[in-house]
């Protein structure tokens, strides 16, 4: 039986993936395979990955799987775990196209996973390009949370700590809420059990919905350190990252965050927590504006969160 299928999905990132095998090759773990599938790029993707493949000799260890459509990143990620489930892989390793892999990052959250059978989701550290380190392990989201994370006002966030959604970095393993999607390990019996990614998120949130499911069945989820991957963040996306001021805040965001708080807590909570982001939000940005704060979210956020949750004939 196969150790750990490893899933990276594609969409108009054929340079990043082809660098992200690059450094997977030398880590990958005996009964390891690889597959990339392709969310249907409108660009030279199917040509650059499949001849980085056979130019470079990765055809016995990775396979190239182009999808006829793009239904986003669960749907990807379900495509390739589904073409193999015959094969049942004791693991699958979700890794984000733009990720670098450094030394010993699977075979480190598979010894994790190995020797913590209570931990159904284990995932790594990730770092900069310089070497900082980025929060990667997060709190499930609340209403709480939301309004923390709205204001982002220091005696709120004093208040509210046990709400954060992102707290301090971890330095040594820790159980956690949930993890990112960029590295996560996910034995296969969290499948079996829950599912597969819930393919109606068409990007983000798809991953925390699966972590509270995977939780909600009884399995823990594990931040491990010592597994380290470089995390080039919004190259794949473009939401996030150095590019997220100058960019709106994209439609299918606000669509996962409604379907993630509906799907799990109801629409009366969902409305709950629109209520208070929507009045928080207004003063976390009057106080930045006193204290002299650069502006770090994207433009017209509070105006595209009322209209994408309210009004859908604005949009």
């Amino acid at each position: 039986l196969m150790k750990t299928l490893v899933v990276i999905v594609n969409y108009r990132t054929p340079a990043l993936v082809v660098d992200c095998l690059r450094s997977l090759a030398p880590e990958l773990t005996p009964g390891s395979h690889v597959v990339v599938t392709d969310n249907l790029s409108p660009d030279n993707s199917i040509q650059v990955i499949g001849n980085a493949i056979s130019d470079n000799g990765w055809g016995d260890w990775c396979t190239f799987l182009p999808l006829p459509k793009n239904g986003g990143f669960a749907y990807g990620n379900n495509e390739a775990i589904k073409a193999f489930q015959d094969q049942k892989p004791q693991y699958v390793w979700l890794l984000n196209p733009d990720t670098i892999v450094l030394p010993k990052a699977l075979i480190e959250l598979e010894s994790f996973l190995d020797s913590h059978p209570a931990a159904g989701i284990a995932g790594g550290r990730a770092e900069n390009r310089d070497g900082s380190v980025r929060r990667s392990c997060f709190r499930f989201i609340s209403p709480l949370g939301e309004l923390e994370g709205a204001m982002q006002f220091g005696p709120m966030t004093k208040v509210l700590k046990s709400h954060v959604v992102a707290p301090a970095i971890p330095n040594t393993d820790e159980k956690v809420g949930w993890v990112s999607g960029a590295s996560m390990l996910i034995r296969r019996e969290v499948f079996e059990k829950i599912g597969l990614l819930d393919d109606g998120y068409f990007m983000y949130f798809e991953e925390t919905d699966f972590c509270l499911r995977a939780a909600r069945a009884g399995f823990e989820c594990w931040y491990v350190p010592t597994s380290r991957i470089i995390h080039l963040v919004g190259q794949a996306s473009g939401v996030t990252g150095a590019q997220r001021v100058a960019k709106r805040r994209p439609k299918y965001w606000f669509d996962s965050r409604r379907r993630y708080f509906s799907n799990n807590f109801g629409r009366s909570t969902l409305h709950t927590a629109n209520a208070i982001w929507l009045a928080g939000y207004p003063i976390g940005r009057l106080w930045r504006l006193l204290r002299l704060k650069p502006r770090e979210d994207p433009p017209r956020l509070w105006w595209d969160f009322l209209r994408y949750n309210y009004f859908p004939w604005a949009q």
